[in-house]
């Protein structure tokens, strides 16, 4: 009986150990998670699957934690889509990039949850994908931006933001096609069917294009993620 309890006592020790010597080998991997790219994520859940550990993001959007190679993380926050990345023996910064479900009760919630300190910027940003609608319904981008974004109108040929600016110059909103800046008379060329994602971006949230961007940027990402439209 007593040989039974000591080797019971040994059984326990061993799996301790082997518990507390695989969690010291765990690597330190730091990240941040945003919205739109640059907008920090506060309080976003970061979920640690083969030890179930919870941390969450500061109020930079930033987090770090220790874990295996070859784990896996699940980083989610209200009323955005969840996202997992795997980590291996290398990782040592993870950048995560949130996509804000569809529908304003979902901005609702990412402010109402304190994920996003600054409201107004999130208000200032709309973006649509084409996994949310079928942009094959509209005849081309012009319809397809005046028909899905509030705030947003076409007049001559140019999309304008949140109505006319200026008297004397132009009130057009800068067009980003595949991350490079095109004339905006080509988006007549772009099908509805390759375009991948539509951004608009008014106010502060244009700020980043400087002087161009002042009547908001509307930023395409096609299918193609080349230079098709590009002239």
């Amino acid at each position: 009986m007593k040989f039974r309890f000591l080797f019971i006592l040994v059984l326990v020790f061993t799996a301790s150990f082997k518990t507390e010597h695989v969690a010291g080998q765990g690597n330190p991997v730091s990240g941040m998670v945003t919205t739109f790219d640059s907008i920090p994520l506060i309080n976003a859940t970061i979920k640690v699957k083969s030890t179930k550990q919870v941390i969450y993001t500061d109020t930079l959007g930033k987090f770090s934690l220790n874990c295996l190679p070859g784990e896996k993380l699940l980083v989610s926050a209200k009323g955005f889509n969840s996202y997992r990345v795997a980590v291996d023996g290398k990782t040592r910064y993870v950048f995560v990039n949130l996509m804000i479900r569809p529908g304003k009760e979902n901005i609702e919630y990412a402010i109402g949850y304190g994920h996003v300190k600054d409201k107004d910027k999130l208000y200032a940003i709309s973006s649509l994908k084409s996994t949310d609608v079928d942009f094959s319904i509209y005849r081309d981008m012009f319809e397809l931006i005046k028909g899905r974004f509030p705030g947003v109108s076409v007049e001559n040929g140019e999309i304008i933001i949140r109505g006319i600016k200026s008297i004397n110059s132009s009130n057009a909103a800068l067009v980003v096609i595949d991350g490079v800046i095109v004339e905006g008379d080509a988006l007549s060329s772009i099908s509805p069917n390759d375009v991948e994602s539509v951004d608009v971006l008014k106010d502060a949230s244009s700020s980043i294009y400087g002087s161009r961007g002042a009547n908001g940027v509307v930023l395409i990402e096609t299918k193609h993620g080349g230079s098709k439209y590009q002239k």
